[in-house]
């Protein structure tokens, strides 16, 4: 390994990779010093999490930021050997994670004030970094008219899904705290008294108890929203275990809401994959108009499963499709 000091920069000059030297306040250095910066500040989050799925997301943007800065610190040579660079599809990449996880939190409905919990603090703390280090990018663009769009579109998109990641978290805790307060208020109606009988007190309630759990949580993200709901429940021979209904949501709801736990159930997929695979051209066309029309082909469905076994379906309506679909996401995080 080369020694940490080399007494090369003590002059306020760095290397560039292919050989050539700059000041060390030039805009070029202070473009991928940001993202360097950044990189860090997506490491503390990283180290915070406890969401797998956001520490694998993490993990890879901090590889590609590598990337990022290799092209942003070298010179016309340095570019010509570089083998990897920032193409859209790392624009893909993550336009693809924002869609989802703004389909299970939802649309902003108000300023996000950062602090709710340290990982999500970490992760806001990144994305304004990001957002420094983007500017820096573009302000570098104007000196350097052939540096590629996808760096500029690469950051952006990168601050975008820091955001929605650092939202993600703040409703992972609320979950959280929802969960534990619906199952300690359910136990606390359902524990069998010390007098009843031994029978009564093995019976078992699991599917009528976790469709208690996710109705809960429904109706939190639901009033969260501001989207009054009708949430449904149907065990796996289709028929209905459990229903609430929100004041003020729509009557078609009720109707609605129990079909889409049916056509999730018999059809053991989310009612939202049911939508192209019943148009014309689709697999299942013609499948809305069978089972005495209770095949539903928009979101808001899912199949519950329990250890890899589908026993039943959960059904949300009262708002739009991508509404009912983040409600219902929330629902099955009880599990």
């Amino acid at each position: 390994m080369p020694n940490v000091y080399t007494r090369g920069g003590d002059k306020g000059e760095t290397g560039l990779f292919g050989g050539n030297r700059t000041p060390k306040d030039d805009i070029r250095v202070e473009a991928y010093g940001t993202m360097d910066e950044a990189n860090s500040a997506i490491g503390l989050a990283y180290s915070l999490s406890e969401d797998n799925d956001i520490r694998e997301i993490l993990h890879h943007l901090q590889e590609r930021i590598f990337v990022l800065g290799a092209e942003l610190a070298s010179d016309e040579k340095g570019k010509a050997m570089l083998k990897d660079g920032i193409s859209q599809a790392d624009i893909d990449f993550m336009e693809e994670k924002l869609d989802y996880y703004l389909s299970v939190i939802g649309p902003q409905k108000s300023f996000i004030v950062p602090g709710k919990n340290p990982v999500s603090s970490a992760l806001h703390l990144a994305r304004t970094v990001v957002r420094r280090g983007e500017r820096r990018i573009v302000e570098y663009t104007h000196k350097d008219p052939d540096v590629r769009p996808e760096l500029v579109k690469f950051a952006n998109r990168l601050s975008d899904l820091l955001f929605v990641l650092a939202r993600t978290e703040e409703y992972n805790e609320m979950v959280k705290e929802v969960v534990r307060r619906v199952v300690e208020k359910i136990k606390m109606a359902e524990a069998p008294s010390e007098e009843a009988p031994e029978e009564e007190k093995k019976k078992d309630f699991s599917l009528l108890t976790t469709a208690k759990r996710m109705g809960a949580a429904a109706r939190v993200k639901a009033e969260e929203m501001g989207v009054p709901i009708v949430f449904s429940v149907v065990d796996a021979g289709g028929n209905l275990t459990y229903f609430e209904r929100m004041e003020d949501s729509l009557l078609a709801s009720m109707d609605i809401s129990v079909n889409k736990a049916y056509t999730a159930n018999a059809l053991k997929m989310s009612t939202d994959k049911v939508t192209d695979l019943a148009k014309e051209d689709g697999a299942l066309f013609g499948i809305q108009f069978t089972n005495e029309g209770r095949i539903v082909t928009f979101g808001g469905g899912y199949p519950l499963i329990v250890e890899g076994k589908v026993v039943g379906g959960i059904g949300v309506s009262g708002g739009t499709a991508d509404q009912d679909m983040a409600i219902a996401q929330s629902a099955l995080a009880i599990l």
